[in-house]
C-alpha cells in the first residue's frame, strides 16, 4: 500500500520526481538548475524558482535534469487528496488550468510561500506525530492548495463554470479514476452522476473545454501506460484487466491513444 504523501529531495535523497510520477501528484520545486519534460506532447523547460504539478492524469514523458538540479518535490497519493480537498470550485479549476499549464513561475513571494509549505511538510513527515497524523497533513496540504490556488488566481478567474458544475466535473473524475480500467463509456459516468451524456459532455466543455469522452481517454491512456511499464505483466493479463474483449481490440486501442501498439511501447523502453 502506497504511503500517502512523501517529500523529497533530489541531491539529499537520491531519488527523482520522475521515479514516482505514475502512483502520485507531484509537486516539484526547483531551487536551482532546471530540468524539461514532455506533458501530454507538449515540452515545458523548468528554471530555479519555478512550481511544476504533474497531476496523476497528465502523460509525463522524456524528463531530463541539469546536472545542478536542486529539487524538492512533494508526493500527495489520491485519495489523499480527494480526503482533504479543501474547495471544489477551486480545486477542480485549478485541476484543468495545471493540466494544460504545469508550470508556474513564482515571483518572490510565491517562493516564500511555497518554501514555507514544503518545509511544513518535511518537519511533519519526518518528525511525525502518533496522533491526528493524517488529519495534519491534511491540513497542511489544504493550507498549500490555498497557497497554490491564491499563486494562480488570475489564470483560475478566467475558467468559467458555476460551483455546481465543478461539483459534477470533479465527480466525473473521481469516477473516471476509479472505473476507466472497466468502463470507457460516456454513458456510464452519466448514469452514475444521474444526468444524461449530453449534459455531462457540454459540462465537461464549459469547465475544461475538453468532451467527456478525451477525460476518460487520458485517464485511461494513464492506467495503460502504468500497466505497460511493468514488464511482468502480459498483454494479455493487461487486456483482462482492462476489460478489453480481444488482444486485438487491446492493441487498437493502445495504438489509438498512445501513438504505437503495445509491443512498440515496450521496445521504445527498453
Amino acid at each position: 500500500m502506497l504511503v500517502p504523501y512523501l517529500i523529497y529531495n533530489n541531491v539529499q535523497h537520491g531519488v527523482k520526481p520522475s521515479d514516482f510520477r505514475q502512483d502520485y501528484h507531484v509537486h516539484i520545486f526547483c531551487k536551482q538548475g532546471g530540468m524539461t519534460f514532455k506533458a501530454n506532447n507538449q515540452l515545458h523547460e523548468v528554471h530555479a524558482g519555478d512550481l511544476v504539478i504533474w497531476q496523476m492524469s497528465n502523460k509525463i514523458s522524456e524528463v531530463t535534469y541539469s546536472t545542478d538540479a536542486d529539487i524538492d518535490f512533494l508526493l500527495i497519493g489520491w485519495d489523499f487528496l480527494q480526503t482533504y480537498n479543501p474547495e471544489m470550485q477551486w480545486a477542480t479549476k485549478g485541476y484543468v488550468l495545471l493540466k494544460f499549464n504545469p508550470v508556474i513561475h513564482l515571483d518572490d513571494k510565491g517562493i516564500q510561500l511555497i518554501t514555507s509549505d514544503f518545509e511544513a511538510f518535511r518537519q511533519r513527515i519526518y518528525n511525525p506525530q502518533t496522533l491526528f497524523q493524517d488529519e495534519i497533513m491534511g491540513r497542511l496540504l489544504q493550507i498549500f492548495l490555498f497557497d497554490l490556488w491564491n499563486i494562480v488566481k488570475h489564470e483560475i478567474e478566467q475558467l468559467g463554470a458555476d460551483d455546481n458544475q465543478s461539483r459534477i466535473f470533479l465527480r466525473f473524475l473521481f469516477l473516471v479514476q476509479e472505473n476507466c480500467k472497466q468502463n470507457r463509456d460516456v454513458a456510464f459516468y452519466a448514469d452514475r452522476l444521474c444526468i444524461v451524456p449530453k449534459y455531462l459532455s457540454e459540462i465537461c466543455r464549459n469547465v475544461s473545454h475538453q468532451p467527456a469522452s478525451d477525460w476518460i481517454e487520458q485517464f485511461t491512456a494513464n492506467e495503460l501506460t502504468r500497466l505497460l511499464n511493468d514488464r511482468t505483466i502480459s498483454f494479455t493479463d493487461i487486456a483482462d484487466e482492462m476489460n478489453f474483449s480481444t488482444l486485438s481490440f487491446f492493441s487498437r486501442y493502445v495504438k489509438k491513444v498512445l501513438g504505437v501498439t503495445p509491443s512498440e511501447y515496450r521496445k521504445q523502453r527498453q
